[in-house]
């Protein structure tokens, strides 16, 4: 059976467009009662009284190493967080990683038929963040 190349890229794009996004935590301490994510704030350093409740890491889907990357890493920092009810994060580290689903595209020739091939490799990465997730009492110094 051989399959269009139109359908071979459509598949290829549709997996690779798919990515493995993905977040991760480890509880530090107990979970309070789930925040709105847009109220979540964004810290370098711990605020005065701030309560840690969980370590927590998020990777993007895959993609060409783009800020929308970055960005989408941090919104699903702060949407775990909001979900374990913390209203800050601290950001440890923003970076990059290979991967794990490569994009490409290819076209051959079977039986008696003969032609010639062409097969384009896309580099893909997708960006990844780690944070503490931190609730931070009323009024506490920033």
């Amino acid at each position: 059976m051989k399959l269009p190349l139109t359908l071979i890229l459509g598949l290829g794009f549709a997996l690779a467009a798919s990515g493995c996004a993905s977040t991760s935590k480890v509880m530090l301490g107990q979970a309070r009662a789930p925040v709105d994510p847009a109220s979540v704030q964004i810290y370098s350093t711990p605020p005065a009284g701030a309560v840690e409740i969980a370590q927590l890491e998020s990777s993007s889907a895959v993609g060409f190493g783009t800020q929308g990357q970055t960005d989408a890493a941090i919104a699903r920092l702060k949407r775990e967080a909001a979900a374990l009810g913390a209203n800050g994060v601290i950001l440890m580290g923003v970076g990059a990683g290979r991967s794990p689903v490569g994009m490409s595209v290819g076209a051959g020739s079977y039986g008696r038929h003969s032609g010639g091939g062409l097969s384009v490799g896309i580099p893909t990465q997708q960006k990844r963040a780690a944070g503490v997730a931190i609730w931070v009492p009323p009024g506490a110094e920033q």
